[in-house]
């Protein structure tokens, strides 16, 4: 699984040896243009920017295009993510692009990746982490802690309303979907008092000025994969994997392959209240995991960790635990 070799390759190869490696060995069967799949949020488009010119700084012969695709969610606006079918209805067109050869590669938030790859499409790298923590944003309150109990706060993920409402049971929670530019218009129309987003995508938009305060994952445990970049590809397109390979971060990959797993386990989807953040020192993976009834009457966590060889066998035993607790019947009942 990737991110399961922490073996130094990448962070070993300086730019010089990789571009004589690369002129040598790939490049002779390499595609000199690489087509980028991505939806067409600004948010979206400036990561796939992101990808294309990592790869053309490493690769100068590479040019790259941006083939850009409209999604099912981004069509289906007025009703909440977990209802329609998940975040997954944020990367289907675009796999449906690669399968069809009109793509080479797909460029994702880790948190809208699905555990399941389609057949003969894999996840060929992920980026360095970018801040994984969940942002407050608000005109009114300077601190989380300054909400009054009826606060009327946006958020359409379920594992922010989960932890939400937990701490503030008298919270009102209203359903809040679109791109990044969308969602502070809302607020600064008044229709909230505050609002959650992601801290990555605000900062990665030239937007970290409207964070008024960054949660802590005491209050707000991060989406699995949140802060993360990841580059899908067909398994058989083995220049373009050889390519991607040298953008690939050891150390987020191992990370969000220990989330990645616990979801698996919890087979929790992208669009259900489940939380799964790891961090990785002295060689070491630990990880912190939540999975929360929607109305905040229940929170159960736990935490683990493990060598960073075996980032997916802690995944697991995070999972094992929180469904030792009940976590399963929790997720059920949200299906039934």
């Amino acid at each position: 699984m990737l991110g399961q070799q922490n073996d130094g390759r990448h962070q070993a190869l300086n730019k010089a040896t990789i571009s004589n490696f690369f002129d040598y060995w790939v490049f002779p069967l390499a595609k000199k243009l690489i087509r980028i799949a991505t939806r067409q949020s600004p948010l979206a488009l400036w990561q796939a920017g992101h990808v294309a010119r990592r790869l053309q700084t490493l690769f100068p012969d590479v040019t790259t295009e941006l083939v850009e695709m409209v999604t099912q969610g981004d069509k289906i606006l007025d009703a909440p993510l977990a209802k329609i079918g998940g975040k997954g209805l944020f990367v289907k067109e675009l796999e449906q692009g690669l399968l069809a050869a009109k793509a080479d590669i797909a460029v994702h938030s880790m948190k809208d990746v699905p555990v399941e790859f389609p057949e003969g499409l894999h996840l060929a790298a992920i980026l360095p982490r970018e801040d994984p923590r969940d942002a407050f944003v608000s005109n009114r309150y300077a601190y989380f802690a300054d909400l009054p109990t009826n606060v009327k706060i946006g958020t359409s993920s379920l594992r922010r309303q989960c932890q939400i409402k937990h701490a503030l049971p008298g919270a009102e929670i209203i359903p809040l979907r679109g791109n990044v530019n969308t969602r502070l218009a809302k607020l600064d129309d008044g229709a909230y008092d505050a609002i959650i987003l992601a801290a990555a995508g605000l900062k990665r938009l030239g937007l970290a000025g409207r964070i008024t305060a960054y949660l802590t994952p005491e209050i707000s445990l991060p989406a699995i994969g949140q802060g993360a970049i990841g580059i899908e590809c067909r398994v058989d397109d083995v220049s373009t994997n050889t390519l991607l390979s040298a953008l690939h971060d050891d150390e987020t990959g191992i990370c969000v392959a220990a989330e990645r797993a616990m979801n698996a386990r919890l087979q929790g989807g992208c669009q259900v209240p489940v939380a799964g953040f790891a961090q990785l020192t002295a060689g070491q993976v630990h990880l912190r995991g939540l999975v929360g009834t929607p109305d905040g009457s229940l929170i159960l966590r736990s935490a683990g960790s493990g060598p960073a060889s075996g980032s997916a066998a802690v995944g697991k035993r995070v999972a094992d635990d929180l469904l030792g607790q009940g976590a399963d019947r929790i997720l059920s009942a949200l299906f039934a």
